[in-house]
């Protein structure tokens, strides 16, 4: 039978735990599997975005000889921002080790190391939930908690702009959808500036998703032309219309959707750097001004050698660096 002992072997040391759990099979919710984040690890807790408030001004005419218009020097701002710390912690007591069952060719070391890689994989799952949803609070523009109410991050705020908000008017028959997309594309263009964008995805709660299905401009548009069959299909699936892919999000944290059921969000994508992930070091010594990993997992032996505790963590910081430029859509 295995003992306590056994947790002083090297394959349970913080770099070899670590190393598993960064290895884990990634379970992505749709915002980490479309790829819109740009992932990278930081050596601080503390990531700086730069605002720039450079604009454009039209130039007034004058009299030759004299004097121009003045034009000021671009005015930035360094704008900091802090990791939020995830700790996920679990016990394994002597009695569980000790009780593991030889079975088929695999050793001691093997059996605990299934043990407490079942024990990485919860600790990882519910991290990937928790920075999927905070993704989505980066993209609606507020960061909360697990609890789904307190605020651990207003990027409006931060940056001291307002949302742009889209009344769709899905159940209005007399409303022209086409001038709806046209005009989220003008917003999204009036935010990014210069800057180009590849394409526009907007992600839909339930009633918001339902109700653009069930809009007569979207379903005879759809209907009387090649793409009837996407109509007829799975419900679920993305549709896009007026140069938009719209998709139905599902998610939740407790009760909260993840995104409103009467809201969506028009996201641009194809933009460097709109939105990121930095991960910063775990708060352990030996992590100290290193390049941050997505996890760390880390054991401690319990007093009296009872157990051993585990303690994953992520430290992630999700932002959109240009809030302005997703626009709330309402149905």
């Amino acid at each position: 039978m295995a003992s306590i002992d056994i947790f002083n072997d090297d394959a349970f040391s913080m770099s070899s735990l670590t190393a598993a759990i960064n290895a884990l099979p990634y379970l992505p919710g749709r915002l980490g599997s479309l790829g819109l984040f740009d992932e990278e690890g930081i050596t601080t807790t503390v990531v700086q975005i730069e605002k720039d408030g450079d604009t454009l001004a039209l130039v007034a005419a004058g009299e030759r000889g004299a004097p121009g218009q003045i034009v000021a020097g671009t005015k930035r701002q360094l704008i900091p921002f802090n990791t939020v710390h995830l700790p996920q912690r679990s016990s394994i007591r002597a009695d569980e080790v000790q009780g593991l069952r030889q079975f088929g060719s695999e050793t001691e070391l093997e059996s605990v190391q299934t043990l407490v890689g079942k024990r990485q994989a919860k600790h990882r799952r519910q991290l990937d939930a928790t920075i999927e949803f905070h993704r989505l609070g980066a993209v609606k523009g507020q960061i909360l908690d697990a609890d789904g109410q307190r605020v651990l991050l207003d990027l409006y705020q931060a940056f001291g702009i307002q949302q742009k908000t889209v009344a769709m008017e899905l159940a209005d028959a007399n409303t022209h959808l086409r001038s709806k997309c046209l005009q989220i594309h003008e917003a999204i263009e009036d935010a990014l500036g210069a800057i180009p964008h590849a394409c526009v995805r907007a992600v839909c709660g339930k009633n918001f998703w339902a109700a653009l299905l069930a809009n007569a401009d979207f379903e005879a548009t759809y209907l009387n032309s090649e793409l009837a069959a996407a109509l007829r299909g799975e419900p679920r699936e993305a549709i896009e219309f007026g140069g938009i892919v719209f998709e139905r999000y599902r998610g939740k944290v407790g009760s909260t959707a993840f995104v409103g059921d009467d809201e969506a969000y028009a996201i641009p994508e194809g933009v460097p750097e709109l939105f990121i992930t930095r991960y910063a070091p775990a708060d352990h010594i030996d992590t100290v001004n290193t390049n941050g990993l997505p996890y760390y997992t880390s054991q401690e032996i319990m007093p009296h050698g009872k157990g051993v505790e585990l303690e994953s963590q992520a430290n992630p910081l999700n932002l959109c660096t240009r809030p302005g430029a997703v626009i709330k859509l309402t149905k």
